[in-house]
């Protein structure tokens, strides 16, 4: 069978999208592995399946999202900009693109387009934080992490750390699986440059190592936010580009979305 595909992405989170009537409608988790390897599929963090709205609805889009390893994820700040593009490059005419997530409806306002390079702002939601996960401390087997968990429409746990020089991966992996977090958490490790700067570095669950990613950036700086170490807007410097933070009753995220290739994948069996 034969899959077509878009790539892009979001200051290097990067993703497959493909609308739903042309994909296979069984054993998606098995073809969002085979698609999204690195060695032997097209390669991405994720695979997006995008629907067309039913007539006269008041979205343009719906999308399911599956992380590289077949798992479903919520919400995806970057994926969803990524989305949008895919609907704007595909005749969709609107400046502010309504798309609807397993985390509820989402809103984006166009900001710039250039060609196939789009930036733009989507509201994120107000992030949650129960008073106890302000600052959680997490066993594990050699040693005990404090992080702030947060809630934006997926799981976020953010830890914050005086620099990058250490295995930072191999703790993510452990706290990406703590027991705390019974469907597994994404990791953000955070690093303050100033009142109005972060620097993150990602572990996605599901996925592992990312450039960026959107959920991950508005967790880390809410979290900042709730211990007063930050103050709105925010710049998020991550390893794919900059994104850019601001809030008021709910937390809004600008950044790009870039497509950058378009295909068939061949799947076999």
């Amino acid at each position: 069978m034969r899959i077509p595909f878009t790539k892009a992405h979001g200051a290097g989170n990067d993703f497959l999208l493909t609308w739903s009537h042309e994909a296979p409608s069984e054993d998606q988790p098995a073809v969002a592995r085979a698609i999204c390897s690195r060695h032997t599929g097209v390669g991405a963090d994720g695979w997006i399946l995008v629907s067309p709205p039913p007539k006269d609805a008041a979205w343009h889009g719906e999308i399911r999202l599956y992380n590289a390893d077949g798992s479903r994820a919520e919400f995806s700040g970057n994926g969803t900009r990524c989305a949008a593009a895919f609907l704007l490059s595909a005749g969709v005419e609107a400046e502010l693109v309504r798309v609807r997530t397993g985390a509820g409806l989402r809103e984006l306002r166009l900001l710039e387009r250039d060609g196939l390079r789009f930036v733009f702002e989507i509201g994120m939601g107000r992030p949650v934080c129960g008073a106890s996960d302000l600052r959680a401390s997490l066993e594990l087997a050699d040693t005990t992490v404090e992080a702030t968990i947060v809630d934006v429409g997926n799981p976020q746990c953010a830890v914050f750390v005086e620099q990058f020089d250490f295995d930072w991966r191999r703790l993510g992996a452990a706290l990406e699986a703590h027991p705390r977090f019974p469907h597994r958490t994404n990791v953000s490790f955070v690093r303050v440059a100033d009142r109005h700067t972060l620097e993150i570095r990602f572990w996605e669950r599901g996925v592992g190592e990312t450039m960026s990613s959107g959920t991950g950036a508005t967790g880390a700086a809410w979290a900042a936010h709730l211990r007063g170490l930050v103050e709105t807007p925010v710049a998020v410097l991550t390893p794919g580009g900059r994104l850019e933070l601001r809030w008021d009753e709910q937390v809004y995220l600008a950044g790009p979305a870039e497509i950058v290739a378009g295909g068939e994948y061949y799947l076999s069996g």
